[in-house]
């Protein structure tokens, strides 16, 4: 399953996959917002960490103008009300900051998790202080819910995040 939007292709992650994300999770620009600066990933824990079937989650690379720049995951999360979905996702190759891809990929999983396993709610937690990625979400739809006080252990501090969603109008 391949989902395809103009130059960007989210696919499943796969073993070929490892060297990606062992270099962006070892990379301390990405590991700034994303695990942490002080938790460089080994292959060995990229294996253990990125490689186990976990129930209700899904795992992607994604790719701009075929080259594997980032990772997304989605989740189900319970919600006895609504179909709800979490997300998950970094740029792993920085000099694709700052150029629209981040827009285009949140639209892209966003329609393929409303149009082929019906969402109605899509939830996402950043810290507070990621700003670039909240004005990313924000520009996509998604609004600011609730606040998170030290919601997140991040270089050794626990870090306030927001809880942000987006509501699927049916």
């Amino acid at each position: 399953m391949e989902i395809k939007n103009g130059k960007l292709t989210i696919r499943p992650l796969g073993k070929e996959d490892v060297g990606h994300l062992s270099k962006w999770l070892s990379n301390p620009t990405v590991l700034e917002y994303y695990e942490g600066r002080d938790q460089p990933f080994t292959i060995e824990q990229v294996m253990e960490t990125y490689f186990l079937e976990e129930e209700g989650l899904s795992r992607y690379i994604f790719t701009y103008e075929d080259l594997p720049i980032g990772y997304i995951q989605t989740y189900t999360v319970e919600d006895e009300r609504e179909k709800t979905f979490g997300m998950d996702q970094f740029i792993g190759e920085t000099e694709f900051w700052n150029k629209g891809i981040g827009t285009l990929l949140i639209h892209t999983m966003v329609n393929y998790l409303v149009t082929q396993k019906s969402a109605a709610k899509i939830i996402m937690d950043p810290q507070t202080r990621n700003e670039r990625a909240l004005r990313c979400y924000e520009k996509c739809g998604f609004e600011k819910v609730k606040l998170l006080p030290k919601h997140e252990l991040h270089e050794g501090e626990y870090r306030d995040c927001w809880l942000i969603e987006l509501l699927i109008e049916r």
